[in-house]
């Protein structure tokens, strides 16, 4: 057991499971959208819909997406900021039981008007897992450097980022493979020991079955 685990992240409360937890969440789904957001519903289930008002969920989340860190003392007025970035908010709790009873469902649009769905879980002590992205099932932690992928279900996708991977010297701690279906839409989640350079993830770009590409640093 080390300090983290007794003492409890950094943050802003007055929960880390409910605040510190649902503002991560937030900032992974901006990390994953990829542009600035003008438009979120955010879907609470179990004790997050239950609690949400007193723990100040709803605006842990709001401040995650608008780039805020759990430790960052502007949650209090996510709401405010949100106005005045012209950001606007639906909130909608449910009834549904979820899998895990602090789970949030993000549906967010960019200015660019792209737009991403995000399922997250905050698992307590601020620790989060990214479970669906576009109801594809992923699990992403934001506990380390993340290469993110959106390609088609084709041979050699992984064989080729991976080839440019180790061009670099570049360490894969670990890589999974998410996929809706065969030759169907698919995720690649690959953590690396370091930072994956700008001219890696240009090249990966450039791959003919690549969609897009994600850099997620840790939380």
């Amino acid at each position: 057991m080390g300090v983290f685990d007794i003492i409890g992240p950094v943050m802003i409360g007055p929960s880390s499971s409910h605040t510190a937890g649902a503002a991560r969440i937030g900032l992974m789904a901006r990390y994953i959208l990829k542009d600035e957001p003008q438009e979120a519903k955010l879907t609470l289930y179990g004790s997050f819909a239950k609690t949400y008002i007193g723990h100040g969920t709803d605006k842990a989340l709001i401040a995650g997406l608008l780039g805020y860190s759990a430790e960052d003392e502007v949650i209090r007025d996510a709401f405010t900021l949100a106005k005045k970035q012209h950001f606007k908010v639906s909130i909608c709790p449910s009834t549904e039981t979820p899998k895990h009873p602090n789970t949030a469902r993000i549906f967010v649009t960019g200015k660019s008007g792209k737009q991403v769905e995000v399922l997250g879980v905050s698992l307590g002590g601020g620790k989060i897992a990214i479970r669906e992205i576009n109801h594809c099932p992923v699990d992403i932690s934001g506990m380390s450097h993340t290469l993110l992928t959106m390609h088609e279900d084709k041979p050699g996708v992984v064989a080729l980022v991976s080839s440019l991977l180790s061009e670099r010297k570049i360490n894969i701690s670990s890589m999974r493979v998410f996929r809706k279906g065969k030759h169907q839409e698919a995720i690649m989640m690959i953590d690396t020991d370091s930072p994956v350079p700008e001219e890696v993830v240009e090249k990966i770009v450039s791959l003919n079955m690549i969609n897009t590409v994600q850099v997620i640093k840790p939380l």
